[in-house]
């Protein structure tokens, strides 16, 4: 692809992006921090560039991928664990020597957190500790200009989360959720063995990001010692990644090395490693792919909208399906109520008037006051009580509010049953039909007017 259909691509990826923000910003947030949907804005963890996250072992080789990616030596380096700290490493250019790449800025962990300006303001909860291990890293490589490397410390093998003075899997899981590729990383020596690689993989990421968004990588299989250890150990791989993931498939794993690191005298005239050769262009692959982020972060955006926007449009539905028993419960109470009052009143009247009372003004009193109390004293006493019940007798049942046809609707309604029977359980009193009405219309013509226009600007930048 030349440079101008190029750039071409990437402004167009660039609106897209834009627009399908916006869209979650003015339409949809607003909505969801209003119904309980989200407690903070939808739009917090999407903006900002596209998010590469790197997972592995502390031998793995993150930090020397990193560096071979960014062409400089950013990242420290080492066969023991070097680096304890999650790092954000972002674009910004040098303003002189810019052939050189280096780390141009650093800022520690307080700061970019509470800077709206990032998408990481929700890790603040983690505490101290893990504000004294993250830190972010401007660098002047043009790899970093439509994408976020996040590179973080290294899995360990038997300490347990809390030895770190914060819950790593929390961590890691929010990170995954947030970004548009997960990079995790093995290598021959420990092939998924350990505790927190274990966790991870079978529990956090399942938990919190789809499979498509994962890249597996074997790294450093320069130090495999022949093609049969290879093979053992990617055979070991594949079993225990079947293991831990539960899938039937093998999910296509890269296999790489540093060139600047590998030693390729030893792999020349050693036939047994001769292999090497045969798969060195694994890391151009990986690289190539990460490369791709941005497109994947539109393909993410979409589905994000997409799929919030069905939720909350659900959960709505819901919310005026509630209302509007409600309100008919409340007008079948006051007709009866009203019915009662009506017919004691006139008993009361035909009560008076057998007792001789042939006053007219005094019989319609007597019969009006009668059935004007009997209706205040139901509403006053019966009618906070048998509201209460309804309202009770309505949770229990949410189920009946929605259809549930499909699966994807069955999918769409446990994601928020629990939202919006918190929220009715708080507000029901404050409802506003009208508003709701109002509300869900907005997000049915995101749903059947944005949406389709969203996918064909989706479908136009992959037939570029």
């Amino acid at each position: 692809m030349d440079e101008s259909l190029t750039s071409y691509k990437n402004n167009y990826i660039s609106t897209l992006r834009d627009d399908i923000v916006t869209i979650i910003s003015e339409k949809l947030t607003p909505v969801a921090q209003k119904y309980g949907y989200s407690d903070s804005p939808l739009e917090e963890n999407v903006k900002w560039k596209p998010k590469v996250l790197l997972l592995g072992n502390y031998s793995s080789g993150k930090s020397t991928l990193v560096n071979d990616f960014l062409g400089g030596n950013i990242q420290r380096t080492g066969q023991a664990p070097t680096d304890d700290t999650f790092t954000v490493i972002a674009y910004k250019e040098a303003e002189d020597d810019p052939d050189r790449v280096r780390v141009i800025e650093e800022r520690e962990g307080r700061s970019v957190l509470n800077d709206p300006e990032y998408p990481f303001a929700g890790l603040k909860k983690h505490g101290d500790r893990f504000l004294a291990h993250f830190r972010l890293k401007f660098v002047n490589s043009s790899f970093l200009k439509q994408l976020v490397i996040i590179d973080t410390p290294g899995m360990l093998d038997s300490i347990t989360e809390t030895d770190r003075g914060y819950n790593y899997q929390d961590v890691i899981g929010e990170l995954a959720q947030n970004s548009d590729l997960v990079l995790l990383l093995f290598d021959p020596h420990k092939t998924a063995t350990g505790n927190e690689a274990h966790t991870s993989i079978r529990k956090t990421l399942p938990r919190k990001c789809f499979e498509d968004r994962i890249l597996f990588v074997l790294n450093r299989v320069d130090e495999c010692t022949s093609l049969e250890d290879f093979l053992q150990v990617y055979g070991t791989l594949c079993w225990n990644l079947s293991q831990m993931t539960g899938r039937k498939d093998i999910p296509q794993i890269y296999f790489t090395y540093s060139p600047h690191v590998a030693n390729h005298d030893t792999a020349s005239v050693d036939s047994d490693k001769f292999f090497i050769r045969k798969i060195e262009n694994q890391r151009e692959l990986l690289k190539a792919a990460v490369l791709k982020a941005p497109q994947y972060q539109l393909d993410h955006l979409v589905d994000f909208l997409d799929t919030h926007s069905e939720r909350i449009h659900h959960l709505l539905e819901v919310l005026i399906q509630y209302k509007k028993r409600m309100n008919r419960s409340r007008s079948n109470f006051i007709f009866l109520l009203t019915a009662v009052g009506v017919l004691l009143g006139l008993g009361a009247g035909g009560i008076s008037l057998m007792n001789g009372t042939d006053d007219l003004i005094f019989l319609s009193s007597v019969s009006a006051g009668s059935a004007v109390g009997v209706i205040l004293l139901g509403m006053l006493i019966l009618f906070p009580y048998a509201r209460n019940r309804f309202h009770q007798t309505l949770l229990a049942s949410l189920d009946t509010l929605t259809k549930k046809k499909y699966q994807s609707r069955i999918d769409s309604w446990n994601s928020v049953k629990q939202v919006a029977a918190e929220y009715l359980t708080e507000y029901r009193h404050k409802m506003s039909l009208r508003k709701l009405k109002k509300e869900f219309s907005m997000l049915q013509e995101v749903m059947e007017t944005e949406m389709p226009e969203i996918r064909e600007g989706l479908q136009q930048i992959n037939r570029i």
